[in-house]
């Protein structure tokens, strides 16, 4: 299997009355930059090519400072869908994607769907690097810029930042850098796809107690949250240990209608808190982001912390509007 080194730069509208966002679009790719490592990451090739603007004509103003690309260098370049037929040609039968960060999978399937261009295979999975290097030398919850990391790692700079091709290149630098054993234990799965069955959901368990240990659970869509949060596969936690079906200390509980917690409690294993992250899809469809991980007695008292806060602002919210 070869590594393929992705960068995406993208552009979006200003929101004048002239140049409003486009239905399904809301960020148009205009460069891919990409490089293709074989399997024991060693450098094959690269592909680059600007892409012809079709949906936004004018550029945003942040995207010209941060990429130095113009609407004149762009209009020298092809359309989006032979650009990406033949990038995806490039990429062969056989690979992963390796990004830094986890929206360019995300929005080249956007984008490929906007073109009528068949979507990658379900699922998708690939490499957050920049989780990966988090997780790695961090807390595993800070996200780096790539320019810090690659000054981290003495990387030397010999072209600008925010351009796809050179991006890539210095990503890939990174990806040397990486433990390979750890960038394949802690990949990411693309939801811009969901699961069309109960039998797709997707289940995926990283126990590395070095790092980082949780599962992580993404559901089939739903007409509404309160029917993700009715099913018992969403709600249902789990222990990824020994595979126990955990009963709740605290029962799942939220502050809005998006993020919800709770606490269950594995006799051999200790408590594992949970969390529901509830978003809506392109497609019109609500999906839930399930993550559980193992956690110890401080751990918990932060959850039954949390539920008691949220309870407390709800009776004052109450006694506000008696008043």
């Amino acid at each position: 299997m070869n590594y393929i080194v992705l960068d995406l730069e993208w552009n979006q509208s200003e929101c004048t009355l002239n140049d409003m966002p486009a239905d399904g679009l809301p960020f148009e790719i205009v460069e891919i930059g990409a490089v293709k490592l074989n399997e024991n990451r060693e450098y094959i090739d690269e592909f680059h090519q600007v892409i012809a603007p079709h949906v936004y004509s004018h550029m945003h103003h942040i995207t010209g400072a941060l990429t130095s690309i113009t609407m004149e260098e762009l209009q020298t370049g092809q359309p989006f869908s032979p650009v990406c037929k033949n990038f995806l040609n490039w990429c062969g039968s056989d690979f992963i994607f390796c990004t830094w960060g986890l929206s360019d999978v995300t929005e080249l399937q956007r984008n490929m769907h906007y073109y009528n261009i068949p979507l990658l295979s379900y699922p998708v999975y690939y490499y957050d690097l920049q989780k990966i290097f988090s997780l790695i030398y961090e807390d595993g919850k800070i996200r780096r810029s790539l320019d810090y990391v690659v000054n981290f790692f003495n990387i030397p700079v010999s072209d600008e930042f925010h351009r796809a091709i050179y991006d890539a290149r210095y990503t890939a630098e990174i990806f040397y850098r990486l433990n390979i054993n750890t960038v394949k234990t802690y990949y990411s799965i693309d939801t811009y796809q969901l699961p069309s069955t109960k039998k797709d959901e997707i289940y995926a368990v990283y126990d590395n107690e070095k790092y980082n240990s949780y599962s992580k659970y993404i559901s089939r869509g739903f007409e509404s949250k309160t029917l993700v949060m009715s099913d018992k596969n969403v709600v249902s936690t789990p222990c990824y240990r020994c595979g126990r079906k955990l009963k709740k200390k605290i029962h799942w509980f939220s502050c809005n209608s998006r993020v919800y917690y709770c606490l269950s409690y594995c006799p051999e294993h200790g408590f594992m808190k949970g969390k529901i992250r509830i978003k809506k899809h392109d497609g019109g469809l609500f999906f839930a982001t399930r993550i559980l991980k193992l956690t110890n007695e401080e751990g918990a008292s932060k959850i039954y912390e949390r539920q008691a806060e949220i309870r407390k602002k709800r009776r004052e919210k109450r006694h506000a509007l008696k008043v």
